[in-house]
């Protein structure tokens, strides 16, 4: 399930030798991953107030640090202790420490969590990325929010060109390659446009900001499982799901139909069809080459192979798209936020 974004304006500033956010950060910095004082985080986030998304699972809050660095909160949506199971902290736990492993810039990386009992907390804090999730940009009619005033975005903002395409898509493998190479390789459980977020320059990250993974949602029920569509994921599966968000860019179809939801073969089946290559790009599509698009589609072909022993690994995607695309890696990375760079600056300084 994705996130729907309303963008808010409104920035609250946050003094870090007040609330100790720096502090805990600082420490994050260089022991590992921070365990943040939930009112620490109520403060960033505005009472809780300023929730720019949903989840299955959870609640997504932006917060503002006092360098204008802005976070990410998602908070579960289990309310009570009583209601938080062994299984469900474990559970819990284990996600910090999968997250805590990944450190990428083409990642939506965790940067701190939380957890007290007295209100019940559980949250994780990410890096934010400013510019929604990639479905909103290929399919929808974003409403926004801009001082008090209803305008509305039409789908024609996403008018990308093919080369923006295949570098976000190049981004996205080389990040998933880098997944894979852990040890032990850790894959994306829910990999689709919707997880996929746009920073201030547009480059592409992935984010995995749900709570729970398939296991455990039928540990909590049949409910918890029917929104959590997607099987178990592997390498193999990442590689299938990379190559529909690469046709989803060219073609600007939504992957699955209104009438019979997600189709497992969508992208496969409409590559069968007996189409010209250009007339299965998305018109909205400002310009491209038509060589460069039968290789981008040649790379989807492969992607989406019904037969997984039969799909390229990650690391050979990545090195296609990047002989495609001509770029190095970082050609295809986010330029960091100064604002990111100057509370790193602080937290060097606080450690010296």
């Amino acid at each position: 399930m994705g996130i729907i974004f309303c963008r808010s304006h409104k920035v609250v500033t946050v003094k870090p030798w007040a609330t100790g956010l720096s502090g805990q950060l600082q420490k994050a910095f260089v022991t590992g991953v921070p365990k943040l004082n939930r009112a620490e985080l109520e403060t960033a986030c505005e009472d809780f107030s300023n929730i720019i998304g949903s989840l299955s699972d959870g609640t997504v809050y932006k917060g503002t640090l006092s360098s204008g660095v802005e976070i990410a909160v998602t908070s579960s949506a289990v309310a009570s202790l009583g209601d938080w199971s062994k299984n469900l902290e474990a559970q819990f736990r284990k996600k910090i420490d999968t997250l805590s492993k990944v450190n990428h810039k083409n990642f939506v990386n965790l940067i701190g969590f939380c957890e007290e009992d007295k209100p019940f907390t559980r949250m994780m804090v990410f890096e934010y990325a400013p510019n929604g999730t990639l479905f909103e940009h290929l399919h929808m009619f974003v409403w926004l929010v801009d001082f008090g005033l209803g305008t509305c975005c039409s789908k024609g903002s996403r008018a990308l060109r093919l080369g923006n395409a295949a570098a976000d898509s190049y981004g996205l493998a080389y990040c998933l390659e880098y997944m894979h190479q852990l040890n032990p390789p850790i894959a994306h459980q829910k990999l689709q446009s919707s997880s996929i977020y746009l920073t201030e320059d547009y480059a592409a990250k992935i984010s995995d900001f749900s709570f729970w993974n398939e296991v455990t949602a039928a540990k909590m029920g049949s409910v918890a499982m029917e929104l959590l569509e997607t099987p178990s994921a592997d390498p193999e599966s990442n590689v299938y799901s990379l190559g529909v968000i690469l046709f989803e860019m060219i073609t600007g179809r939504l992957p699955y139909s209104v009438d019979n939801g997600p189709s497992s073969d969508w992208a496969s089946d409409y590559l069968k069809m007996d189409q010209p290559s250009r007339e299965m790009v998305d018109p909205t599509l400002k310009s491209f080459q038509e060589e460069e698009l039968k290789k981008l589609l040649q790379v989807v072909k492969d992607c989406v192979h019904p037969d997984p022993s039969q799909r390229p690994t990650m690391r050979e995607v990545t090195a296609r798209l990047k002989e495609i695309t001509t770029m190095g890696p970082d050609g295809a990375t986010p330029k960091l936020s100064p604002l990111w760079w100057a509370e790193l600056e602080i937290m060097s300084s606080e450690a010296s």
